[in-house]
């Protein structure tokens, strides 16, 4: 049996998410296989409101934001599965966090997450994300779905 594997436009995703600008940080899935892995991407430009401040004369995006990126491409892999649709995808932890290199306006900035744990409402996955097929910042999170307040 083959794995079902789905896409998502924007406005799919902010069906299952709830960040809307600026704080929504992904702008496709390319390819999600439910309960086991995502791929999706963010294009940046100078006109993100980060940019601005991070830093004036050397924008480059947050590390954080890069990890909030990261959890957002995780939310589909669980939230499209019947057992959780509906359900409110939050970052949990992360651990081993490492930043290699810079992502600034003009990139793709590219997500992968696998999840390597699934044990109730909580999922565990390892997350990479790159840049002109560079890594630039990886980790490993954990996602605890809960009941939406919508």
């Amino acid at each position: 049996m083959t794995e079902k594997k789905i896409t998502m436009d924007v406005t799919e995703l902010m069906e299952i998410i709830p960040h809307r600008y600026p704080f929504l940080l992904v702008d496709k899935i390319t390819e999600c296989v439910p309960g086991k892995y995502a791929k999706g991407y963010k294009n940046l430009t100078m006109n993100e409101e980060f940019f601005q401040g991070h830093f004036p004369n050397n924008p480059i995006m947050p590390g954080v934001l890069q990890l909030e990126a990261m959890a957002q491409c995780s939310a589909p892999i669980l939230l499209t599965l019947d057992e959780y649709k509906g359900k409110l995808a939050l970052f949990a932890s992360i651990e081993n966090a490492r930043f290699k290199n810079i992502v600034k306006p003009g990139d793709r900035f590219d997500i992968e997450v696998e999840i390597t744990k699934l044990r109730g409402f909580v999922g565990k996955c390892h997350a990479v994300g790159y840049v002109d097929g560079k890594v630039v910042v990886e980790a490993d999170m954990t996602v605890a779905m809960v009941n939406s307040e919508k």
